[in-house]
């Protein structure tokens, strides 16, 4: 079976990982039909395009997205995040971010899943006399019971299906008393219809003292959209580094497709130099393909890449080994 997916390699080394990773997903017996995008830094630079609505309404008729990275320091900040990567998670209402932590002595296996659609990066706020003595910022923070609910009934399943059915709510109840209500409110809700699964919480600063101390203890993590943006950055420092962190940009309903990305960023210091290291644009790849449901593939690659130790060299060459295990 073959599956259409929009490749999106994006700015600096992006060029470089994804198309390892495209080559790592064929050698493990998985045919695609890739349809390209150029899309990014460079593009918005170039003829001032980010992302336009028809090729998002073309995206509707792919079985999944793979991003490789999206940046570039000519590019204002907030150009290409809100304009690319926002509006590809709200236009496709990818609302759960999904990413895996596996510490390379297999000392913890924990996942965190981050509400993708609401929270500070809804984008509600504004300015008033901007540029005067007297200006005022404001930026708020969206949480919808619909919102909440749906990403913590995915957190429930997933902790459910997995050996330790363990799921830890994280934020800050104790300063967010509204948002913070919200989310524990229909967490403990639903709660009650996963009686299997055995639940905790913790304020999100106790929480990035745990991942470094004693990541162990979690499971799976579920979370609010900013919260969880900081917490998988450390979370990938704690699991052999940044350039092993995979993500998920899912829709669960399947009325879109999913789209599936490395955290690392584009590097543009080392772009072009075959040094960025792929395995997390590979593990990403495997995401994608157990989103598909090809699962023998998926979890042949992660097996290609879990000795994190010995999958060092440059670019191609981890490519390479990574295909040589295969």
């Amino acid at each position: 079976m073959s599956h259409r997916i929009g490749v999106i390699p994006g700015d600096g080394i992006g060029h470089e990982v994804i198309p390892v990773a495209l080559n790592v997903i064929r050698a493990a017996g998985v045919e695609l039909d890739c349809v390209e995008y150029d899309l990014g830094g460079a593009r918005y630079l170039r003829d001032g395009v980010v992302l336009d609505d028809e090729t998002v309404e073309e995206w509707r008729g792919l079985d999944a997205l793979l991003l490789g990275a999206v940046g570039t320091p000519d590019v204002p900040p907030g150009v290409i995040e809100r304009g690319l990567l926002l509006k590809m998670r709200f236009d496709l209402d990818l609302y759960v971010n999904q990413r895996p932590f596996l510490a390379p002595d297999g000392s913890h296996d924990f996942i965190v899943i981050r509400e993708n659609t609401e929270g500070t990066y809804a984008g509600e706020g504004g300015f008033l006399r901007k540029n005067t003595p007297f200006e005022v910022a404001t930026q708020g923070s969206v949480n919808t019971r619909h919102g909440v609910e749906r990403c913590v009934r995915y957190a429930f399943e997933l902790a459910r299906s997995r050996d330790r059915k363990h799921l830890t709510l994280v934020h800050k109840t104790n300063v967010l008393t509204f948002a913070g209500d919200l989310w524990e409110r229909t967490f403990n809700e639903v709660a009650a219809e996963y009686p299997d699964v055995t639940t905790a919480y913790n304020h999100v600063d106790a929480a990035c003292i745990y991942f470094v101390e004693d990541p162990k203890r979690y499971d799976v993590i579920v979370t609010d959209n900013l919260f969880g943006d900081i917490l998988t950055d450390l979370g990938g420092a704690v699991s052999g580094g940044i350039g092993f962190a995979s993500s998920g940009n899912l829709n669960p309903d399947r009325t879109s497709p999913s789209m599936f990305e490395p955290v690392h960023g584009s590097a543009p210091d080392i772009a072009g130099q075959n040094k960025a290291n792929p395995v997390a644009a590979i593990l990403s790849a495997a995401m994608m393909l157990e989103f598909l449901g090809e699962d023998a593939a998926a979890t042949a690659i992660r097996n290609a890449c879990s000795d994190t130790a010995t999958l060092t060299g440059s670019t191609t060459e981890i490519g390479d080994l990574v295909v040589a295990r295969l």
